[in-house]
C-alpha cells in the first residue's frame, strides 16, 4: 500500500479516537504518533504520558522530556508501578504483560483526568511477528494501536519521520532495561544499574546501537556488525570498564545486535 494512503488512514484513525492520550517513551514510534496527533487534532485534544521506573535509563527520560518540549508535545511524567518482589524473583517470560497492566492503570487515571477518550501506543505492524505479551495486555485493556490499524511498519515510521524532517527519524531503537536480563533470572537494581552504565559507556565511545545483556558473571555485548571494530579498537577500555562494573567475563556477540535476542530461548523450548 502506498505510504501516503497509510498516513491518511492513520490520520483518520486519530480523528476518530480523539481526544487521545498517548503512551510516550521518547522513541521514534511514540514520538511520531504524538507529532502526527498534534498536527491532526491539535495539542489541546491530546496528551502524552511517560511512565518512569527503574527499567527506564535516566538518559532516556531526560532526552524524552527535552524532545517533547522541542516538539511542543504536552507531556506528563509519572512514576510507574513497581514489580512485586515475586515478579522480580521469577522474571517470567510474560513479564511485559504484568508491566503493561500496571502502566495501564496509570494511563487510565490520567486519561480520565485530562478528558481523553482513548489511550494509544506506538506499537507497529512489524511488532506483530515478535514475542510481544505487552501489546496483548494493552489490547485487552482497550488501548488502541494506530500504526498497526493503519498497517504501518517500523520502516514506514522512520521513512515518514525522515520525510517530515523530524530530527529523531534515525534514533536508535530502545527497550526497557528488564529486557537485558534472561527470563527466570532475578531482576535487581544492581543488575539494572550495571546494564545502564555499560550502555552509557558504549554510547560515549561512539556506538549508536547497543545492548548489554546480563548473564551473571558474563556480559554479552550486542552491537551492529559494522560497529564491532569500534569495540575491538577500544577493547582494553571496554574490558576494564565492564570488569569494574562487576562482570568477570566480557564478551562480544558475533551475531550482532538484534531486537529481542533474549526471546530466542523461547523458540528453543517451543
Amino acid at each position: 500500500m502506498d505510504i501516503n494512503i497509510k498516513i491518511q488512514d492513520l490520520k483518520s484513525i486519530i480523528k476518530e479516537h480523539a481526544p487521545l492520550l498517548i503512551a510516550y517513551s521518547g522513541g521514534v514510534d511514540s514520538t511520531l504518533l504524538a507529532v502526527l496527533t498534534r498536527e491532526t487534532i491539535g495539542a489541546e485534544h491530546m496528551h502524552c504520558v511517560l511512565v518512569d521506573g527503574p527499567e527506564v535509563p535516566r538518559r532516556a527520560v531526560t532526552a524524552a522530556i527535552n524532545q517533547s518540549e522541542y516538539l511542543k508535545i504536552p507531556l506528563t511524567v509519572r512514576e510507574g508501578v513497581p514489580f512485586s518482589r515475586d515478579l522480580q524473583k521469577t522474571n517470567p517470560h510474560d513479564r511485559c504483560r504484568h508491566c503493561k497492566l500496571g502502566t495501564y492503570t496509570i494511563l487510565k487515571q490520567i486519561a480520565d483526568d485530562t478528558g481523553c477518550t482513548y489511550i494509544a501506543d506506538g506499537a507497529n505492524a512489524s511488532d506483530l511477528g515478535e514475542h510481544r505479551p505487552g501489546i496483548e495486555a494493552f489490547s485487552s485493556c482497550g488501548v488502541i494501536h494506530p500504526f498497526i490499524m493503519a498497517g504501518i511498519t517500523k520502516q514506514d515510521i522512520r521513512d515518514i519521520a525522515k520525510s517530515m524532517d523530524l530530527p529523531f527519524w534515525d534514533k536508535p531503537s530502545s527497550a526497557c532495561l528488564y529486557s537485558r536480563i534472561p527470563y527466570g533470572e532475578e531482576i535487581t537494581d544492581e543488575k539494572l544499574r550495571m546494564i545502564e552504565k555499560g550502555e552509557e559507556l558504549l554510547s560515549d565511545i561512539g556506538i549508536r546501537q547497543a545492548r548489554v545483556r546480563h548473564h551473571g558473571l558474563i556480559v554479552r555485548i550486542e552491537v551492529l556488525p559494522e560497529e564491532m571494530e569500534k569495540i575491538l579498537i577500544q577493547k582494553d577500555t571496554v574490558h576494564t570498564f565492564f570488569q569494574n562494573l562487576g562482570f568477570l567475563y566480557v564478551t562480544l556477540d558475533l551475531k550482532g545486535y538484534r531486537s529481542g535476542s533474549m526471546d530466542e530461548v523461547l523458540k528453543l523450548s517451543s
